[in-house]
Order: C-alpha cells, then structure tokens, then sequence
C-alpha cells in the first residue's frame, strides 16, 4: 500500500483517485469545490490545502484545467510545494503548457522531490472505465515507481521522454484529433450536398484507408446531430492555444491548427462552447448554408 494524495477532484480527477483507493491506497485528498463524498466513504481523507495533502502523501497526483490552475495549486499559498520533502513525487495529470511544465519540474526538484507530467486522453468515460491513455514525461526511474499506480488509472501508459514531454504528445494528440474531426466534418458534408446519404458514405469509408477512431465515432455524431459532450468545444480550444502558444514560441508555423482554432470560435460565438468538439462540422454548416444529412434541393 503506497500514501497517496489527489488534489483536484472533478470530472476527471475524481473517478482517477477513487481508482487509487480502490486499489488499496492511502488517499489525502483536497479540492476547491470540496471532496465529494463518494471518496471519503471509499476511505479517502478529506484535507484542508495542497500543502496538507502533499505532507501526508509519498505521491501526489493533479488534475486540475489550466496551466495558471496548476501553478496556483503548486505554489500558490497552502500549495502542494510547501508540503514536499525529499523523495516526495508530484505527478501532474492535467493538460498545460509543455513550457511552463519544465519550469514546474525545476521548482519542483528544487525541494528535493521529483516531478512528472502525465496527461490523459479518453475523456471522462475512460476516467471512469479505468483506460485512459497516459503520456508521461520525467526520469525513468520515478516513471517506474509511479507506474503501478498509473496501472489503476489507464491501459496505455507511455513514458514519452523527459519532463514537459508528455505535455507536448498530448497537444500534438489535440492537434491531430481537431484535424481529423475538420477533415471528417468537410467529407461528410460534401457527400450530403452532392445528394448522398452520410450514413452510407461513412460506412463505406470505415472499411477503407481513411477509417478512423473519429470517423468511427463523430461521423456518428455528426450525422445524428447529438452534440453533448463528450469532450467540450472551451476544453479544445484550451488544448489548441496551448498548441499555438508552443508553436509560436518555438517559431512552427501550425495553419491547420490555427484554422480548426478559429472553427471552434465560430461555435462559441454561436453558443456552442460546451458542444461536444464534434460539434466543429456547425462551423462547417454554418459557412455552407447546409447540414450534414440535409436533402439538397432539386434543380
């Protein structure tokens, strides 16, 4: 049995602790918004602040929105920071920013602990089911350590390389997955308004070269118009500027990226901010004065 602790109980964050103490850990756990109940009768113990929560555990997991979130609730008054001492690891599950990431890891290393970033990918239906994938960046022998417990949380479980890496594969995993739900949404709306079934074209395409998990699952969407999410559309578009911040940083032109960025500001102008992201082919429609399945009119 390993101490544990978990700070940012949501969605996400909470289905993952309760993994952890179902699989026999000692969890300290600290929220802003409180720690539900569920938790605590699973056995987690509620605490006050980061820095309780990290003086009682070996490992501390995070799982909060944004880069400023994680910088607050590292070294933000009462902060996990100030609860460290040496061999202590801080494992941060958000998504952020793979440059502030490597300065987290320094401040980090500087109180004698040990850092790895590891965010996920399978949304809050792999939270739940146990599968997500996990993009570490850090030492080998810290990602050792902690892989047991990463083994309660996901199925596909990858130490990228070094801190701040496994930041970057999951904004390049954002990249491609914005892409391809644009790619899609532009296919199946031709094929609508050249007169054929959308439903019969993506069946077509799933059994060839351009079948895809997105294909799969948000041509579904998007030909059935059911647009809850799922992954919300203010959440992408918080993984895409994180993309476009680095790429600008680093001086990497991203065009597509910035064009699907842009796409989603449409959907959010229009009130769609919490649309599933599939919810981008709207953007599409919009520009197209037409629908995916719509019948075009005869001439």
């Amino acid at each position: 049995m390993s101490k544990v602790g978990f700070v940012g109980l949501g969605i996400m964050g909470a289905p993952m602790a309760e993994h952890l103490i179902k699989g026999g850990h000692e969890a300290s756990l600290f929220s802003r918004s409180g720690v539900p109940a569920a938790l605590t009768a699973a056995g987690g113990k509620s605490c006050a602040s980061g820095k309780e929560v990290a003086q009682q555990a070996d490992v501390i997991f995070l799982m909060v929105p944004d880069t400023p979130d994680v910088e607050k609730a590292l070294f933000g008054d009462n902060g996990i920071a100030a609860g460290l001492s040496a061999g202590k690891i801080v494992v941060d599950m958000s998504s952020i920013s793979p440059i502030a990431t490597k300065e987290f890891a320094e401040r980090i290393r500087a109180t004698g602990g040990e850092y790895l970033d590891a965010p996920v990918s399978g949304g809050e239906v792999g939270a739940k089911a146990a599968t997500l994938t996990i993009m570490v960046g850090g030492k080998e022998e810290v990602f050792d350590k902690v892989k047991p417990l990463f083994e309660l949380m996901g199925k596909n479980i990858t130490l990228v390389g070094a801190n701040g890496d496994g930041q970057t594969a999951k904004v390049a995993n954002q990249m491609i997955v914005a892409l391809t739900i644009e790619a899609v949404g532009e296919a199946l709306l031709l094929a609508s308004k050249a007169g054929a079934d959308p439903a019969k074209v993506r069946q077509a395409l799933m059994g060839g070269f351009a079948s895809s998990r997105i294909l799969e699952v948000h041509g579904e969407r998007m030909i059935k118009r059911t647009f809850n999410p799922g992954f919300r559309i203010e959440l992408h578009q918080k993984d895409l500027n994180l993309a476009l911040t680095t790429g600008r940083k680093l001086g990497v032109s991203l065009p597509n990226t910035a064009t699907c960025q842009e796409l989603f500001n449409v959907c959010t102008a229009n009130g769609g901010k919490a649309w599933d992201h599939s919810g981008m082919v709207r953007a599409l429609e919009t520009m197209a004065n037409f629908e995916v399945g719509q019948k075009p009119e005869q001439s």
